[in-house]
């Protein structure tokens, strides 16, 4: 599986993004995806999980109620739809698939990653 995230670029505080990753090479429908970010010296943290059968979705606190990750299998793609955002969101954004049953918020888990897509957001 080959994965795509694009849509970053720098927006001011209180904007929003859809980040978006576009999966190829196989169906994505039977993985669990998510989006991890990271900033320089830091590890990558975890952001948005939703799993294969699109019935779960599970956000980090720092995210909660403000973004949204969504799916479309016929389109084999993920979303990411963040809001309000704040100067603290600024990172480089991952998605990641799973191609084992059980989601996770731990990076290491995750067979296949995107090249990543950076966000900045502006005070």
């Amino acid at each position: 599986v080959q994965l795509q995230a694009f849509g970053g670029g720098l927006v001011q505080a209180g904007g929003s993004l859809r980040l978006s990753c576009a999966a190829s090479g196989r169906t994505i429908s039977t993985y669990s995806m998510a989006w991890f970010r990271q900033t320089p010296g830091k590890e990558r943290e975890f952001v948005a999980l939703i799993n294969w059968g699109d019935i779960n979705t599970y956000y980090a606190d720092s995210v909660k109620g403000r973004f949204t990750i969504s799916r479309d299998n016929a389109k084999n793609s993920v979303y990411l739809q963040m809001n309000s955002l704040k100067p603290e969101d600024t990172a480089v954004y991952y998605c990641a698939a799973k191609s084992s049953s059980g989601a996770t918020i731990f990076p290491d888990f995750y067979n296949y990653w995107g090249q990543g897509t950076l966000v900045t957001v502006s005070s």
